[in-house]
């Protein structure tokens, strides 16, 4: 049952909040009457919070698709774990949200197992090709071309999401692959109503999807138009590749009739990804980059993702501060903020990369001394030029159309994924007759050293293309734990802006005392070292605006939204669910 009560996860917190009634006029009489009962117990109503999570005693899944939501929260119902209930969620995506839900794709699941009371990382990032080398995007000028790095089947890694899914399904589910599989086959075959945010999706898309006919023919009508708000929209080659991925426990996807699809498109039109490719594919599982933060303990994803790395260092360096005292959002607040992730990010460029190829110093960049010297570093009065920061260490991009989706059981196990295409429908190129996007991920490699890929972020030679190398990464899904035990999972697309956006969302929650639907509301900014300038969004108060300005920051309106969380957060008693609201059609679903 879900129970309309609100309550942030940090144990010090008086209030306890309820949002509206949804249960019985007795059991809501008791809720009211509590603190007179027993003077010991908080209030538990407060409505001066703007906005609300959703609560429930039982489980909880946030995904950017509310069909996908309750897909997973079903799943849950049924009895099935947080992994059997994410693998559902996740299929059911690639049917409901297809710019970002894929099986041509690859990503990220942190995973926490209750029982073993053990956290993991599964990398199913995508992997070059064998066929693939340094200058492969290069043209005679020596240039990058951006056009064969980003729409064409050259820039396809080889696909890593169904490996994934059922990878963490069938080592620490407990449900088969058909049951989990059923819903999102049903929802392809059956149809799903287009939503008004997907039908704008694809008319935004609609110039890059024609140029494939096989996307022509799967995204819009027969006369040309992007399916219409309302259209039941059908997807039968799909729905025949998910029923071949359950019936052969994805080796169909890998070796079999939807490989050789995979592989007669990059042969009919010019691509890398051969059989041998797919067959090679593997998911590899990692040890979580962990830190620590005023009492709290963080684990997040390791490389080839950045995310954990940088967002355990930004956290060392703000440590060092009382930000709670700087008042949210304030220019000395945001100030520091912008100076630990300009130090962040130009670290990304020099030493992050695929772990399996060149060594990453992990330990060193997360190390609390190493964040002291860099906010000894800091001016507070000042911004620092990002021509005069550089990698810091002594040592001998991806899509805004990602997807973050969030699962908790009430068994206490956790999972936080991100999964992505890179661009929305990423190359915009889909393989005939198996219903689905290849990804574009190849751009996230640096394709030449020191030239910024599709998001602006410059590489170094630890990113640059190797066959069956990883391409290096923003996204972060990530599991916070105070005492040993979980307390929130939080997660995001937004391409190179992932990272800050879980730092300001951790920060909202841990430094500020906001349950998660209030952390995920509050406007954000984003700076990336190179290029020099704070992005922010125009919630941004104005005169703390012109103070950054002042102090020597270039600032810049972002052209999208920062970021777009699905976080969940647990107490002693409730699970709670907030969807970010700044992109429609998403939810929290609770049991």
């Amino acid at each position: 049952m879900v129970m309309p009560i609100i309550m942030s996860i940090k144990p010090k917190r008086a209030l306890r909040r309820i949002k509206r009634a949804r249960v019985s006029g007795a059991a809501l009489l008791l809720m009211l009457l509590a603190p007179l009962l027993n003077a010991n117990q908080p209030a538990i109503i407060d409505y001066t919070d703007r906005f609300h999570p959703v609560v429930s005693e039982s489980g909880m899944v946030v995904s950017q698709e509310a069909l996908a939501s309750r897909i997973g929260a079903d799943i849950l119902a049924q009895g099935g774990n947080a992994i059997d209930a994410a693998v559902a969620t996740g299929f059911a995506l690639a049917v409901t949200l297809p710019q970002a839900g894929n099986i041509g794709g690859g990503g990220f699941m942190m995973i926490y197992l209750a029982g073993e009371k053990r956290t993991l990382a599964v990398d199913y990032r995508e992997m070059a090709p064998l066929a693939a080398h340094r200058d492969l995007f290069l043209g005679d000028d020596g240039e990058v071309d951006k056009n064969k790095a980003r729409y064409s089947r050259y820039s396809a890694g080889v696909p890593g999401t169904v490996a994934g899914l059922l990878h963490a399904l069938n080592s620490y589910g407990t449900m088969s692959l058909q049951d989990v599989l059923k819903p999102a086959i049903k929802l392809a075959d059956q149809g799903i109503r287009v939503t008004r945010s997907l039908s704008f999706s694809f008319a935004r898309a609609e110039q890059r999807l024609k140029k494939s006919p096989a996307s022509t023919a799967y995204y819009f009508l027969k006369d040309g138009s992007p399916l219409p708000e309302g259209h039941l929209w059908k997807q039968s080659d799909l729905a025949n590749t998910l029923k071949k991925i359950a019936n052969t426990n994805g080796e169909d996807f890998y070796q079999g009739s939807i490989a050789k699809k995979i592989v007669a498109q990059m042969q009919e039109h010019g691509g890398l990804i051969s059989a041998e490719d797919l067959a090679a594919y593997k998911v590899v599982e990692r040890e979580a980059v962990t830190g620590s933060y005023r009492g709290y303990e963080i684990a997040a994803m390791p490389p080839p993702s950045s995310g954990g790395v940088h967002l355990v260092q930004m956290l060392n360096i703000l440590e060092g501060w009382d930000l709670k005292a700087s008042g949210h959002n304030s220019a000395d607040y945001l100030h520091r903020l912008i100076e630990s992730m300009r130090r962040a990010y130009a670290d990304r460029s020099e030493y992050l990369g695929d772990p399996d190829f060149n060594p990453v110093p992990v330990a060193e960049l997360t190390d609390k001394s190493y964040a002291k010297k860099l906010r000894d570093g800091i001016n507070l009065q000042r911004a620092t030029a990002s021509s005069a920061v550089k990698p810091g260490l002594t040592l001998p991009e991806e899509s805004p159309q990602t997807t973050h989706f969030s699962v908790w059981d009430k068994h206490g196990n956790v999972v936080s994924n991100t999964y992505t295409l890179n661009f929305s429908y990423g190359s915009g190129i889909a393989v005939a007759g198996a219903g689905f996007l290849l990804n574009n991920e190849m751009d996230d490699f640096s394709a030449k050293l020191g030239v910024p890929n599709a998001y602006g972020l410059v590489g170094g030679a630890a990113n640059a293309i190797e066959p069956r190398k990883r391409p290096l990464s923003s996204m972060t899904p990530v599991i916070v734990f105070k005492e040993g035990n979980p307390v929130l999972t939080t997660g995001s697309p937004g391409g190179s802006s992932i990272i800050n956006t879980v730092l300001q969302t951790i920060l909202n929650v841990v430094d500020f005392d906001m349950n998660i639907a209030e952390a995920a509301a509050q406007p954000r900014i984003h700076h990336q070292w190179l290029p020099d300038q704070v992005f922010y969004e125009e919630d941004i108060n104005v005169d703390t605006r012109k103070r950054l300005e002042a102090m020597g920051h270039v600032l810049k309106s972002s052209s999208r939204v920062i970021g777009r969380t699905q976080t969940i957060s647990r107490d002693e008693r409730f699970i709670y669910g907030a969807n970010d609201t700044r992109w429609p059609g998403g939810a929290a679903a609770g049991l």
